[in-house]
């Protein structure tokens, strides 16, 4: 037992599970770091897989897939392959942003870059590439609610977001940008647009957080016109895209948000199929033991060094 709540306890996540009869589902943390080259190259050939499918035999150019491959290490990538045939069909690839607020170094996770095979999209995966691994992490740092950022110009993921998260700005009708908002989205434009393809020329209207002419920078093979772009199925997400972003010159929307124990409840209730919970459930208790019960356990092992505190010798 300790063994295992030492392996949950490890610097990165690794999660795998099958929330249905047809998907397996894998998480991992900072691949680039933490797998054996073999595991390494087996991903990335799954995600290229599944963007070439995507993208009529394209891939972007930033992200998992820049050159320099700095992503792999810095991001959660969540891949679903069909159980049938071991074939990719989608993934996620959440970049994790250094920054600070308040006077200390945070991590802000990007929703990043999602895609799914076109014959799979109406298989129900959204819940997991969006949701799940965001409260996987939530629960990995011991419930401590945990910011998240989004940028897109489709009002399909802007409703999404607005209605998973809490503290979301913009589109959330009931949440006025706060301090917070505006100053992790400036460090995010600062320090991170590589994360998201933007270009250093892209404009940037902070009072609304929209980014101006932001398929600049690796991400123009995403870039939709209005009409094409996925709608949510709540009106208000779709006019405020009309409204705020110029489709022609290729605006997006930088969301800030964060998922605490309230976003966790609605994840949990309105997103996760009740097939999926009792699986879901062992895993998220597996996790949670790791970031709740393994820290005390290192507390009490007197032969142990623990942050600051040394062995008596």
């Amino acid at each position: 037992m300790l063994r295992l709540l030492g392996a949950l306890a490890g610097e990165t996540l690794s999660l795998s599970f099958q929330p249905s009869r047809e998907y397996n589902v894998w998480i991992s943390e900072r691949p680039g770091t933490g797998l054996a080259p073999p595991e390494l190259d087996k991903l990335k050939q799954d995600c290229e897989t599944v963007a070439r499918a995507c993208l009529e035999g394209q891939v972007p150019d930033y992200g998992l897939f820049a050159e320099d491959g700095v992503a792999w290490d810095r991001s959660v990538v969540t891949l679903i392959t069909r159980i049938a045939d071991d074939r990719p069909v989608a993934f996620n690839a959440m970049p994790q942003l250094d920054v600070i607020r308040g006077g200390a170094s945070e991590t802000v996770l990007h929703l990043g870059l999602v895609m799914v095979d076109p014959e799979e999209r109406s298989s129900g995966l959204s819940w997991i590439l969006y949701g799940l691994t965001c409260f996987a992490l939530f629960l990995r740092q011991g419930l401590r609610p945990l910011w998240v950022s989004s940028v897109t110009q489709v009002p399909a993921v802007v409703g999404m977001v607005a209605e998973t998260f809490s503290e979301v700005f913009p589109a959330q009708g009931s949440t006025p940008q706060s301090f917070s908002h505006r100053h992790l989205a400036h460090q995010i434009m600062h320090r991170h647009r590589q994360a998201f393809g933007v270009g250093e020329d892209a404009g940037y209207l902070a009072d609304r957080q929209i980014i101006v002419d932001a398929y600049t920078g690796g991400s123009d093979t995403l870039k939709k016109t209005f009409a094409v772009a996925a709608k949510h199925r709540r009106e208000e997400y779709n006019a405020f895209c009309e409204r705020e972003l110029d489709y022609g010159r290729g605006d997006d929307v930088l969301q800030i948000g964060k998922i605490d124990l309230a976003a966790g409840q609605r994840f949990l209730a309105r997103s996760v199929p009740r097939s999926a919970l009792p699986q879901l459930a062992v895993q998220a208790a597996m996790v949670l033991a790791g970031a709740v019960l393994v820290p005390l356990i290192q507390w009490l092992d007197p032969t142990r060094p623990y942050n600051r505190l040394r062995p008596l010798k």
